[in-house]
């Protein structure tokens, strides 16, 4: 098992310190990463926690799995590793102005 939890169904006033709080009552907090909206900088409604010992990261979803925090009904569980996603159209538009022909045409 790993260190790394994911925690869905976040309240969206939550804080990292508030997560790294609860966290704390499993053990050892070593991080937290509130995932953000890129554009409007808002919450999505889940975060990763990163505990300092396998048991600890076992305890804190045992501890905090379903549990309510800030209204909701939390959700942790291990995180899994990020799969390699295929790059597609939109992401080469996304690379810069290099690639681009004079006009404005590819």
């Amino acid at each position: 098992m790993g260190t790394k939890l994911y925690v869905g169904n976040i309240s969206f006033q939550a804080s990292e310190d508030d997560l790294k709080d609860l966290f704390s009552k499993a053990g050892e907090v070593v991080s937290t990463k509130m995932i953000t909206d890129a554009a409007t900088g808002r919450s999505r409604g889940f975060a990763f926690v990163e505990m300092s010992s396998d048991s600890e990261a076992q305890k804190a979803i045992t501890l905090l799995n379903g549990t309510s925090f800030l209204t909701r009904n939390i959700v942790v569980s291990e995180a899994k590793p990020q799969e390699k996603r295929e790059r597609g159209p939109r992401d080469r538009e996304r690379e810069g102005f290099g690639n681009r022909r004079p006009g404005g045409r590819r």
